[in-house]
């Protein structure tokens, strides 16, 4: 599906009530659109065009347990393993129970799936104890996306509204109600109906300089969520996926962890394995473990961490497994001059993959009336405190599936009326304004790079979350953010500006991102232990009083009651 085939769709009416509107066009957002039931209209918002997400930027593959050698109950047991005590039990029975099932949903839906004559092919990635990772080559998120594309625009109850921007969600303020979204769409600002809204905005990459995130992982829903007053959750658990290509001027492009699945060996400058000095199961060692080797070992070599590489060799795997599996891999190796087969490749950590996000139940409910969750921006239970390779697209499927079952009242009364508004509203000295913002966002995945990382400390982070206030402030009080925060719900606003629709989404996402760096930093001092991929310099041993969430409502942080250790019995 190519962005000309997505443009073609219809115009959006922005007037007529959608029963359900539906935020990101990733895997979660996509097929949570194609399961809702087909009498709701559904509007399905993304910030560009179809498609464009982390889950098109996938490459490993799906978890499940189909293999005549696996059962979910392995595959609960390596989730719980992983997630280093903070995995929620019931959610992630369901995860794995249900995984089968959408497998065969999926291959129904047409997205192709490798195979071994007519059974579907499984590889191996790190920390599982079986070979349960279904793929397409080595671009298994652009395969099921692509599919999903297609059909979503192929349904008559989906609208798709794209190059479209939400700017926060409408809350209706007699019943604390999500009632919509506050929409930035052809360069104007629209309040956009709903009788159920659905978050589905991926991740917040973009708050680390070094990321494997597209530009739109700015953290939309957990930002718009926080703002509306939803309860979030262990929002310090950032997963640092060990192997991203470090090249100059080359973007954190991921090298799937299938690779080291499939026998590639980490090594440092001398061909050393190096990770075996920290775990013993080496570069096939969960991701926070791998990614801490990497850093302890540029840290014992007096290497800068934030330029510094190590090499990832893929030469112990046969050539011929090599273009069969990852023919994405050597063709953007090569785009920037590296031979996967005669040579290593450059690879450093970075952030890949948030745990934390909004409190979402099975059925993807928050906290808030009318405000359902899925995918990475959601915090369902079944990563803990670090997710198991694969099973983010395997939760993006299982509980987009569950919008199926969604039954909605009959829209509330008593909404108050849109408000008529001035047509036109002049914002001075927008360029100069555009500027600063720019400027702040520029510097700020820097500051949350060097103290929110790989490894924290309370000195470090106590001073970046005092300078993220700074910035707070100071966006708070410019010309733009003024006029933007002061607008009550009205007929469509249109902005006196250049290229108003670019400033705008600028502006929303920069202040997510302030938003999202004070939630993490925050959340990061607030847990005094090393736990998955928190990793505290200062605290580097799990604490059993902290077997508990972080929970964060507003303004508050507090502690969940404490888990229990020992899981339920297995049966």
């Amino acid at each position: 599906m190519n962005p000309s085939t997505a443009d073609s769709s219809p115009e959006p009416n922005l007037n007529g009530q959608f029963d359900v509107l539906v935020v990101g066009t990733g895997a979660a957002g996509l097929y949570a659109a194609l399961c809702l039931p087909e009498r709701y209209q559904v509007g399905l918002i993304t910030k560009d065009t179809l498609p464009l997400s982390a889950s098109d930027w996938a490459q490993g593959g799906l978890a499940a347990a189909v293999g005549p050698e696996d059962s979910p109950l392995l595959h609960i047991e390596d989730t719980l393993k992983a997630g280093a005590g903070l995995c929620d039990f019931e959610a992630v029975k369901f995860l794995a129970e249900l995984a089968p099932q959408c497998v065969q949903s999926l291959v129904r839906l047409g997205v192709g799936f490798d195979r071994h004559g007519d059974t579907l092919a499984l590889t191996l990635e790190a920390a599982h104890s079986r070979r349960r990772v279904l793929h397409a080559a080595d671009t298994t998120g652009r395969t099921i996306v692509s599919t999903l594309t297609a059909q979503v625009l192929s349904r008559k109850n989906i609208q798709a509204i794209q190059q479209a921007f939400a700017l926060s969600l409408w809350i209706d303020p007699q019943t604390q109600r999500c009632q919509g979204v506050c929409l930035v769409y052809q360069g104007q600002i629209s309040w956009v109906r709903a009788r159920a809204v659905v978050l589905a905005t991926g991740g917040g990459g973009q708050v680390f300089a070094q990321t494997t995130n597209p530009a739109v992982s700015t953290g939309d829903g957990v930002a718009m969520a926080w703002r509306a007053g939803a309860v979030l959750r262990d929002l310090e658990f950032v997963q640092f996926h060990p192997t991203a290509l470090t090249k100059a001027g080359a973007p954190r492009f991921l090298i799937s962890e299938a690779v080291r699945g499939e026998g590639a060996h980490l090594v440092d400058d001398r061909g050393r394995r190096f990770a075996f000095d920290d775990h013993p199961a080496g570069e096939l060692a969960p991701r926070d473990v791998v990614s801490r080797a990497i850093f302890r070992h540029f840290q014992r070599t007096g290497l800068d961490p934030a330029a510094a590489n190590v090499w990832l060799d893929l030469r112990p795997i046969p050539e011929s497994r090599i273009r069969h599996r990852f023919p994405n891999i050597i063709q953007v190796c090569q785009r920037w001059g590296i031979d996967v087969f005669s040579s290593p490749v450059p690879v450093a950590p970075a952030a890949h993959y948030w745990m934390g996000g909004i409190v979402t139940d099975l059925m993807n409910q928050t906290s808030i009336p009318g405000l359902y969750a899925v995918g990475e921006t959601a915090s369902t239970g079944v990563h803990g405190a670090n997710r198991l390779a694969s099973n983010s697209l395997l939760e993006c499927i299982v509980f987009g599936a569950q919008l199926a079952h969604l039954e909605l009242s009959e829209p509330a009364s008593g909404h108050y009326p849109l408000k008529p508004d001035a047509s036109q509203l002049p914002v001075a000295d927008g360029l100069a304004q555009l500027a600063k913002i720019e400027a702040m966002r520029q510097e700020l995945p820097r500051l949350v790079w060097q103290s929110a990382g790989i490894c924290r400390e309370q000195p470090a982070l106590e001073a970046a979350l005092a300078k993220v206030e700074c910035w707070q402030a100071e966006f708070a009080v410019l010309p733009l953010s003024e006029c933007l925060l002061s607008l009550q719900p009205s007929e469509p606003v249109k902005f006196a500006l250049p290229d108003a629709g670019t400033v705008l989404r600028c502006w929303g996402e920069t202040r997510n991102l302030l938003d999202v760096a004070y939630l993490i930093l925050k959340s990061a001092a607030f847990r005094t232990e090393s736990r998955g991929g928190h990793y505290r310099a200062d605290f580097p041993d799990p604490d059993p009083r902290w077997l508990a969430h972080t929970l964060v409502q507003d303004s508050n942080w507090w502690k969940s009651h404490a888990l229990i250790q020992s899981q339920p019995a297995l049966t």
